[in-house]
């Protein structure tokens, strides 16, 4: 069984996202870029399936520029088998990137799509239910535990009132959550061989996939700047100003 896992290259979490001086969006020149912290979740639970022998094949694909070839290498390095770039300098919307992973499982006929359940930077937690629908898949989201059972998926999501637990057959789409597992780091050998691992490209022309932006951003604006806090002389104070300047009691 094949296992594909989309990847996305992101602003890295540990950088203080800054806005653009014309308010277009976000600074992306000479800033350090990596996998996105779900996509690495996932690529290490595909890997992990391999491991144990319910997966033969781990395939990471990403949408993005040629830049995006990084985030795939560092894929291959954790060990991950060959690489799929969908090549494209249009800003990608979370249904065109749907479409696109469409056309790969279209080719390359996986048993499981297992990708992280948002991307750090959009946050719209909308391309693995979109692809799950294209494929008319059944699909788990927000997974924080996967068992593969003789072809049947037990997968256990969290939801607002705790813990869901469900059954599907394969194949399916599965979105990660946090707390399934802890990526591994890639080692020197591993990065080394990550670099003679097949990694093809494509055009979204070449998957017959219409990737035209329907979505224009108008502006993006920084969060508001916080006020100083005060210290108060004691509870007295506190509570006059939670209720008279605050306003919250």
């Amino acid at each position: 069984m094949k296992v594909l896992v989309p990847v996305k290259r992101v602003i890295d979490a540990n950088i203080k996202v800054r806005v653009k001086a014309d308010q277009s969006g976000v600074e992306t020149n000479n800033v350090k870029m990596a996998m996105n912290p779900f996509c690495e979740i996932a690529v290490e639970e595909a890997i992990r399936m391999r491991e144990s022998g319910s997966a033969e094949e781990v395939i990471v694909v990403a949408a993005g520029t040629t830049q995006a070839q990084e985030t795939l290498r560092t894929g291959l390095a954790m060990g991950a088998d060959r690489a799929i770039l969908i090549e494209t300098d249009v800003a990608l919307e979370p249904l065109s990137v749907a479409k696109l992973l469409k056309a790969v499982v279209d080719k390359e006929d996986p048993g499981i799509v297992l990708m992280g359940k948002q991307a750090i930077d959009g946050d719209n937690n909308q391309t693995g239910q979109m692809l799950a629908a294209l494929l008319d898949w059944p699909q788990g989201a927000f997974a924080s535990k996967i068992e593969n059972n003789d072809g049947t998926l037990r997968v256990v999501r969290e939801v607002d009132a705790g813990l869901e637990t469900l059954s599907m057959s394969l194949p399916a789409v599965l979105t990660v959550d946090l707390r399934l597992n802890d990526p591994r780091y890639a080692s020197l050998p591993n990065i080394m061989k990550a670099k003679r691992k097949p990694l093809d490209t494509v055009t979204p022309a070449d998957l017959n996939v219409d990737v035209t932006p329907r979505v224009m951003v108008v502006k993006v604006d920084e969060p508001p700047a916080r006020d100083a806090g005060i210290i108060v002389a004691d509870v007295t104070e506190l509570v006059d100003k939670l209720r008279n300047e605050a306003k919250v009691i």
